[in-house]
């Protein structure tokens, strides 16, 4: 039992679902929202707070900006690429706090929350995460 209660603990300190992210981000929380996909995927569309770094990207240099202070959330397309994981492990390695965002970007648009979009849609169905 005390295995499985760490196991559930745990996945609220490492995993943050979109609700609480929304609700963190209107309280004006020191959150920085980090996409972790190519940049062409985040010009098309994204959540409106973040901020792109491409997984592949990630170094001391691309992140010198963010303050350390408070946690970063990585995300992605959603639960079928997993750029906000490997995301979440670079920023890991370079020092900051993280949480990865259950469901990405498919679940922060299916609970209702805005994005900025292109104003040309997009028609293809590739992944951003490579």
């Amino acid at each position: 039992m005390d295995d499985q209660f760490k196991h559930y603990a745990d996945r609220l300190v490492y995993e943050i679902d979109s609700w609480d992210l929304k609700v963190a981000l209107e309280a004006g929380e020191n959150i920085t929202v980090v996409d972790a996909r190519s940049t062409e995927a985040f010009q098309r569309e994204h959540i409106p707070a973040a901020i792109n770094i491409p997984h592949r990207t990630m170094s001391p240099e691309t992140t010198k900006h963010i303050d350390k202070g408070g946690p970063v959330v990585t995300y992605c397309d959603g639960i079928g690429c997993n750029a906000s994981t490997k995301g979440a492990l670079n920023m890991l390695k370079l020092g900051f706090r993280v949480r990865e965002l259950i469901g990405g970007l498919d679940w922060w648009k299916r609970d209702g929350h805005k994005t900025h979009a292109s104003t040309v849609p997009d028609k293809s169905v590739t992944c951003g995460c490579r």
